[in-house]
């Protein structure tokens, strides 16, 4: 039985660096302080928002139940009928992979143009696995709004050629484009027992599951071979135990199923490699066990090479797992936790996964009935979990969460939870030591309906109990956080403690709110724990329930940026408010919403608040006058501009003429600044301060360029927006 992690009902009182490669070619990749963190991938990714397109873009957004909020960098593009995204193919690539939305009830197909060539094959894209609805699970709302769609292309690609696709017979959302050089079939193992042997039927038509429960019984300490082709079964298999399950490559040895494993218990010694196992999971049934695996492999097994798609869990680990490895796979579109180590398994390792689009948590370990122990997630690339978190670890005993890199997590789930909310008994809380080291979280965190205020990016939770085991938590990033850093708190309510924290080694870049949300009693220790462009205050101590014990945070040393303490517990901060201790110097513009009158190819408005100087905002041509906006959440007194052009020696001096205007309510402007010319040169930095006079308050900012010297078009590669002079 399924029972739900996502239901974290607590009873309170009322974003990646875009590096260009060629003229018009953007990648999305992770920025460099990310580098040791995640998977290595056999894609490269590209953001649909970064591409060329005629469609809408939407986003970016936090809030729980839009379309834009569950999507990579919380930012996707529309495409109606004739619209098209044109990416630039950033590696070698004879395959691609789609993450898309249409609209419920609505299928259809995506056209796939080379180089402007239409191919014959199709995208097919469809809402059947999207428009998940949990009402059982307290907070949630319907989910689950991204599928993934993949294609052999049927040829080689190379690096900065031009894949474009447009909707066909449906509106489609495109959110990131996966491009990958998939490997030749395998060759059949020797001595192997091959599935079509026993009357599989690669066709997809028959039934195999026979077919393959023979194979698995001939083949008792050796290889049960999966040659390339579809593969229908209608029930799961089980009493799989000491031998290897491989195909000929994920890409072309795919099993159809809802249920692939479902056992108990195993001797052991199972090895599941290579190939591909796809569901038809359209809801979320916790009493049924829709899993790729459901239960037990037993020990000393292995699962790698999987493509893991459209089942409830990918794997449901109950049992004997021990010295179980999970490594080099992708489990996409899972309704539920795409794994979860459910108690008792001991030195399980699992890493250099990927994983996108879960509607639970993404990795869980659970230790129900008994501890898991001596275990680890390590190296593992999480995207997009949809109600849950990134990684949660609910109880166990030495534990180890290292080097993973989670991004966009939504709704009731943060980036990284190390828990004591059991969900039910007989359950083991947190012991012995409790690594969480070298991990990036990007746009994690979010607020949680249940508790009218957020979960951190990164949380420490005595939910049911407390927490008494020693949490190291060292060489963290959290990025982009839409709330707070680090989260300590007793979430069912019961001021239970948070104790033996240490926190060593931390870079918090542009935080919504603060650095350290802290509501529960205990203490945690803080070294060399840095922030930036914190948007409120450095810290939020607020016990609940009130009364119930204060936290200590012991200032260990080399910590900087977020000295300051939020004064009123009786409000819960919101995203860029600053006050009542604003950090004068956070750029006030980063990262916000930006529109503009228009855009030239692929700069867009969101480049000149993307916080790299690199890429740029460079409105319509010869079509003077043209405006930038910027939304900075909430009125704020402006008293600065700094405008920047990239600082690239290609770009020559030019004059630009400029009118600052501001709005409190996004509809009626007002002249901040009259028209200036302001002088960009490459010798000073290609950049110019913009003074705005003192009283100045304004939640919209617009800038109007008039005339430019050097070419015929609005320009801007950031724009920056300061409370000081």
């Amino acid at each position: 039985m399924y029972t739900s992690t996502a239901g974290h009902v607590r009873r309170m009182p009322a974003i990646g660096a875009v590096v260009a490669l060629a003229a018009g070619m953007l990648v999305t990749l992770a920025p460099a302080a990310h580098a040791a963190a995640g998977a290595t991938l056999p894609f490269t990714s590209v953001e649909a928002e970064s591409a060329t397109t005629t469609g809408s873009r939407i986003g970016p957004d936090h809030t729980q139940g839009t379309l834009a909020s569950e999507a990579s960098g919380r930012q996707a593009v529309r495409l109606a009928a004739g619209q098209r995204v044109e990416f630039t193919v950033p590696r070698a690539s004879n395959a691609l992979n789609i993450a898309y939305n249409v609209p419920d009830g609505r299928s259809g197909a995506l056209n796939v143009y080379v180089n402007g060539t239409r191919l014959a094959r199709t995208v097919p894209v469809t809402s059947k696995y999207s428009y998940i609805d949990t009402g059982w699970i307290t907070g949630a709302r319907t989910h689950h709004f991204f599928d993934n769609a993949r294609l052999l292309l049927g040829q080689n690609v190379q690096a900065g050629d031009k894949i474009a696709v447009e909707p066909a017979g449906t509106e489609v959302t495109v959110d990131v484009a996966d491009f990958e050089q998939v490997a030749p079939t395998a060759a059949q193992p020797a001595g192997s027992v091959s599935v079509v042997s026993k009357g599989a039927d690669p066709s997809g038509n028959g039934d195999s599951t026979q077919a393959f429960r023979d194979a698995i019984a001939a083949a008792q300490g050796g290889t049960v071979w999966i040659p390339p082709g579809d593969y229908r079964l209608t029930s799961s298999l089980n009493g799989v135990q000491n031998v290897t399950l491989q195909g000929a490559g994920s890409w072309y040895s795919v099993v159809h199923t809802s249920h692939f494993v479902d056992q108990t218990g195993s001797l052991g010694k199972v090895h599941i490699k290579d190939f591909a196992v796809i569901g038809e999971v359209t809801e979320r049934v916790d009493s049924s066990p829709d899993n790729f695996v459901n239960g037990s492999l037993g020990p000393n097994s292995s699962v790698s090479g999987m493509w893991i798609q459209h089942l409830k869990v990918g794997l449901w680990l109950t049992g004997n797992n021990d010295n179980l490895v999970v490594e080099n796979n992708r489990i996409l579109d899972t309704t539920a936790d795409g794994l979860n180590l459910n108690g008792t398994a001991k030195g399980v390792r699992v890493r250099n996964n990927f994983l996108r689009d879960q509607g639970d948590d993404a990795l869980a370990m659970w230790s129900l009935y008994s501890p898991d122990t001596d275990s680890s997630f390590e190296n593992n690339t999480i995207t997009q979990p949809n109600l849950a978190n990134g990684i949660a670890i609910y109880g166990g005993t030495d534990i180890a969460v290292r080097n993973n890199l989670v991004s966009d997590t939504n709704a009731l789930g943060s980036g990284i939870a190390i828990s004591n909310q059991k969900f039910m008994d007989p359950f083991s809380p947190l012991a012995g030591t409790i690594t969480v080291d070298g991990n990036t979280l990007v746009r994690t965190g979010a607020m949680n309906p249940n508790w009218n205020h957020p979960m951190g990016a990164l949380r420490v939770d005595s939910y049911d109990s407390a927490i008494n085991a020693t949490v190291n938590i060292t060489d963290t990033t959290i990025t982009d956080s839409p709330y707070s850093a680090f989260e300590f708190v007793s979430g069912g309510g019961q001021g239970y403690p948070v104790r033996n924290v240490n926190v060593t080694g931390a870079t918090v870049r542009n935080t919504g709110t603060v650095v350290v949300q802290a509501e529960a009693q205990g203490a945690a220790t803080f070294r060399n724990v840095t922030a930036t462009q914190v948007g409120a205050a450095g810290v939020y101590n607020c016990a609940y329930p009130a009364n119930s014990g204060s936290f200590a945070l012991t200032d260990g040393g080399g910590n900087s940026g977020w000295a300051a303490t939020w004064s009123d517990c009786s409000t819960w901060p919101q995203p860029g408010q600053g006050s009542p201790d604003p950090d004068p110097n956070r750029n006030l513009a980063k990262g916000r919403p930006a529109t503009a009158t228009g855009s030239q190819d692929v700069y867009t408005p969101g480049k000149a608040v993307d916080g790299d100087a690199n890429t740029y905002w460079e409105s319509a041509n010869n079509a003077f006058p043209q405006s930038w906006t910027v939304d900075l959440g909430s009125p704020n007194a402006v008293r600065r501009l700094v405008l920047k052009l990239p600082p690239s020696a290609a770009w020559g001096a030019r004059t630009q003429t400029i009118t600052v205007l501001g709005s409190t309510d996004g509809s009626g402007y007002t002249t901040v600044a009259a028209a200036h010319t302001y002088r960009f040169d490459p010798a000073t930095g290609n950049s110019a301060t913009v003074p705005l006079p003192n009283g100045t308050n304004l939640r919209y900012l617009r800038l109007t360029v008039t005339a430019n010297t050097a070419w015929p078009a609005g320009q801007f590669s950031e724009v920056e927006a300061y409370l000081t002079p």
